[in-house]
């Protein structure tokens, strides 16, 4: 498995943390975030980090900025990316059942280091059910391809 980690200057330390975590389990990430605490704007790396889930040179992505919601936001900007902010283990896991988010994001400022390995590993553990979600993830993405949901 191949996993991109974004950041801003906020979340470095949590970068790198979480890094050394899934490298831990045999996962390889790819780091293109800021590795500085110098302000850095969140779009770059969310942006970043999304087109490689896109353009399926990784298989997922793991999002960290003060709240999270800054950097899901840039990233869900890019066709194809279902990216959630998760601050507990039990949102992580559903969001990858229903949603079958690529991307997973949380805020350093939000939830301590521990809590973030453990919304990873629900995240990473859960598997899409497909099945009555799926209608509702093919109309997300309709409305991600076209900006219109047709039949409402």
């Amino acid at each position: 498995m191949k996993l991109v980690i974004g950041n801003d200057h906020v979340a470095v330390d949590y970068k790198w943390e979480i890094k050394k975590y899934l490298e831990d389990k045999g996962i390889e990430v790819i780091n293109v975030g800021t590795d500085s605490t110098d302000s850095f704007n969140y779009p770059v790396s969310g942006y970043k980090a999304a087109k490689m889930v896109a353009d399926g040179e990784v298989d997922g992505g793991v999002l960290i900025c003060g709240t999270g919601v800054g950097i899901s936001l840039a990233a869900n900007k890019v066709k194809g990316i279902r990216a959630c902010v998760c601050s507990e283990p039990y949102s992580a896991k559903l969001s990858k059942q229903h949603n079958n988010a690529n991307m997973i994001a949380f805020g350093a400022r939000v939830v301590g280091i521990e809590m973030a390995k453990m919304i990873v590993d629900a995240w990473l553990d859960a598997e899409y059910e497909g099945g009555r979600h799926q209608k509702r993830v093919d109309m997300v993405m309709e409305i991600d391809a076209t900006g219109e949901l047709k039949g409402i």
